[in-house]
């Protein structure tokens, strides 16, 4: 009787305690969904600024172009708010025009050249700023000036550099004994162009310097004195060291460097308006004249949808390109 007493007794303190035990590690996970909850929450609070900001001022324009480049988008859509759908005749226009073919030529030619002097010369000058010399800080400052600079006060600056008759560049180089009389750099349908990618290259040199200077930066000194044992100096460390390391920070630059050159429109502008004789017109030039000059708001957005379709394959196919070399 004692026993079965003494079991009794037992029991019912036995399943208090598990109960108090099951309740005590309930209370913990809930305090622990609970904060999970609450973090997902500030989580998303903190994104929705950004998600409506992308949409707002890049989805929303990007979407509002599409549509416009099907219809046929004038001055009089503003007052009567109808644009007729036209489907691809805009397309057909601005591919079939005559200033097309001009204007892609330039473009891959402003492009090209522009993203080759600004490369080179980036990443001559971050591999010669590694070395540790006095004011070497304060020179790599003062070459970000044309960074910061306004595109459009870079553009005036230049316009006075290079005119014919009163610019310092024909100044100086007469005192030189180089040039007889005043070179037309904007204004001869041989020159302009050249002169124009000139003064992008000037531009873009800063953006190409700071990013492939910090890339170098990052690659670790062990690697070129173990190179330098086995006699890779010089041009050599460069070519099986250097280039390798740099060559992710590379593909940034050059992403970058087309995707911004193919929409440079604040220069051309500023320096030629796109001539003499349509020698500088660009795909971004002409599409800035159809919708602004012009007013046909329709074959603008149709072109410079194409322009975007561009920029687009040539980033993909570099990006891939660039991942099987590293692949292989």
């Amino acid at each position: 009787m004692a026993l079965t007493t003494d079991l009794s007794r037992a029991t019912p303190k036995g399943k208090t305690g598990a109960g108090k035990a099951g309740k005590g590690n309930a209370i913990p996970a809930a305090r622990r969904g609970i904060r999970q909850r609450r973090e997902r929450l500030f989580q998303w609070l903190f994104l929705v600024p950004a998600v409506v900001y992308m949409a707002l001022f890049f989805g929303y324009p990007v979407v509002k172009n599409v549509v416009m480049s099907f219809q046929d988008y004038t001055t009089a859509t503003f007052f009567t708010g109808e644009a007729p759908w036209v489907g691809l005749a805009n397309y057909a226009t601005v591919l079939s025009s005559s200033l097309f073919s001009t204007s892609l030529l330039n473009t891959a030619l402003f492009t090209v050249g522009s993203i080759a002097g600004q490369f080179v010369i980036g990443l001559a000058l971050a591999i010669f700023f590694q070395r540790k010399f006095p004011l070497n800080g304060i020179l790599r400052s003062l070459l970000l000036l044309p960074w910061l600079l306004p595109l459009i006060v870079s553009s005036a600056v230049w316009r006075w550099i290079l005119d014919k008759d009163s610019g310092t560049l024909n100044r100086f180089l007469g005192d030189l004994g180089v040039v007889d009389t005043g070179v037309p750099w904007l204004t001869s349908t041989s020159l302009a162009l050249i002169a124009v990618v000139g003064v992008n290259i000037w531009i873009g040199i800063p953006f190409n310097l700071t990013i492939l200077y910090g890339g170098l930066q990052e690659i670790p000194d062990e690697l070129y004195e173990a190179g330098s044992l086995d006699g890779a100096t010089g041009w050599k460390a460069f070519r099986h060291i250097t280039w390798p390391m740099l060559r992710p920070v590379v593909s940034v630059v050059l992403v970058l460097g087309v995707v911004y050159t193919l929409k440079v429109l604040d220069i051309i502008l500023g320096l030629t308006n796109g001539g003499p004789a349509n020698s500088t017109q660009t795909i971004a030039t002409q599409s800035y004249a159809l919708s602004f000059a012009e007013f046909k708001f329709g074959e603008g957005a149709a072109l410079g949808n194409v322009l975007v379709v561009i920029s687009l394959v040539f980033a993909v196919l570099y990006l891939r390109a660039s991942r099987r070399a590293v692949d292989e």
